[in-house]
């Protein structure tokens, strides 16, 4: 019996050592890597994802916020340095020592606090019109069904590719009839009207969110004695707030950022307005510094400069400001409304 089990073992060892050797010799055979691993490891499978989508996402993704970002940091580099290091041609990023008065400079050139406050309300009344015009028609426009529909949304969209420029003298002249040429009420009254700056295109984001919105609710709203402000006032506008944010985003970004149109109607040319922005008060410090060039020296104009870099940051910061604090209910909105892209 032990001599069975003896040679049981040493069966069992050598044909452990064959099985070794045999995988050994099948390994050294087949080639490591195959073509058909490589396309496995590239493309993926159904199981794994590959590896060239995700690289090529980053890579330009990468891209993309290089080019983007790219100028803010150098704005932001130039802005904290002092002239010695603007004189410096090896200090390229980081400054020797940082400063603000570049930014104390800038400030007091823009008249930064009251020009703040005139351009939260040029930009912030207007928008508040737009959300109330916009969403109310956009709303008759998906809830009802009246001759002549079709029509008036492909005016909509015309009015909306139908440049500024061309309507300008006849709005203009409009303007100054009625008495509202250099006040607020020149993007107010427009904007109440539901033709504000970009209105069209908020009317169309209203249009296509309550188009989404179930009509047996709206159905079961009026059985249950609701009219018609009732069911739009207590069921579509409660789940209409991802197109609010949407348009209210868009709609405060672009008055904020309109220099022309606001210098037009709002200051008035060859009015006594008061009215002025941020982003019209950089414009004028713009101009100034490039005056400049043609009069001062090099080191006047390399201080000018970081000025003006400064003077640019903020008047963006406000904006960025406010992405960064509501990016995740903006990006949640443009999802919801189906927006691709802008």
């Amino acid at each position: 019996m032990q001599r069975d089990k003896k040679r049981s073992k040493a069966e069992s060892k050598a044909n452990a050592k064959r099985i070794k050797r045999l995988a050994k010799e099948q390994a050294k055979q087949q080639p490591r890597f195959t073509k058909e691993k490589f396309s496995r490891f590239m493309l993926g499978s159904k199981d794994h994802q590959g590896f060239l989508k995700p690289f090529c996402i980053y890579a330009l993704l990468i891209c993309i916020g290089f080019v983007y970002l790219n100028p803010i940091l150098q704005m932001l580099s130039k802005s904290f340095m002092t002239l010695d290091d603007l004189l410096d041609s090896s200090v390229n990023w980081l400054p020797s020592s940082v400063t603000i008065q570049n930014y104390k400079t800038a400030a007091a050139s823009m008249n930064f606090w009251p020009s703040l406050g005139m351009s939260i309300i040029i930009a912030g009344v207007p928008t508040i019109c737009n959300l109330i015009s916009c969403s109310i028609v956009g709303y008759g426009l998906a809830r009802f069904e009246f001759p002549g529909q079709k029509v008036i949304l492909g005016l909509i969209v015309f009015t909306f590719i139908l440049p500024s420029q061309a309507t300008m003298i006849a709005t203009y002249s409009l303007y100054s009839s009625i008495g509202i040429l250099g006040t607020l009420w020149a993007f107010v009254v427009p904007a109440i009207l539901a033709q504000g700056l970009n209105a069209p295109i908020f009317i169309l984001i209203f249009w296509q969110f309550f188009r989404q919105v179930p009509k047996v609710l709206i159905e079961a709203a009026q059985i249950d004695g609701a009219g018609y402000f009732k069911s739009f006032f207590r069921i579509s506008l409660p789940s209409a707030a991802p197109a609010f944010i949407t348009v209210g985003l868009f709609s405060f970004v672009w008055y904020w950022n309109e220099s022309y149109l606001t210098q037009m109607y709002v200051q008035g040319k060859g009015t006594n307005s008061k009215w002025s922005t941020l982003v019209i008060q950089l414009i004028k410090f713009s101009t100034s510094i490039n005056d400049l060039n043609d009069t001062a020296g090099a080191q006047k104009v390399d201080a000018g400069v970081a000025v003006n870099m400064s003077a640019t940051l903020l008047g963006i910061f406000p904006l960025m400001l406010m992405y960064f604090i509501l990016q995740r209910y903006f990006v949640e909105s443009i999802d919801r409304t189906g927006i691709t892209g802008e």
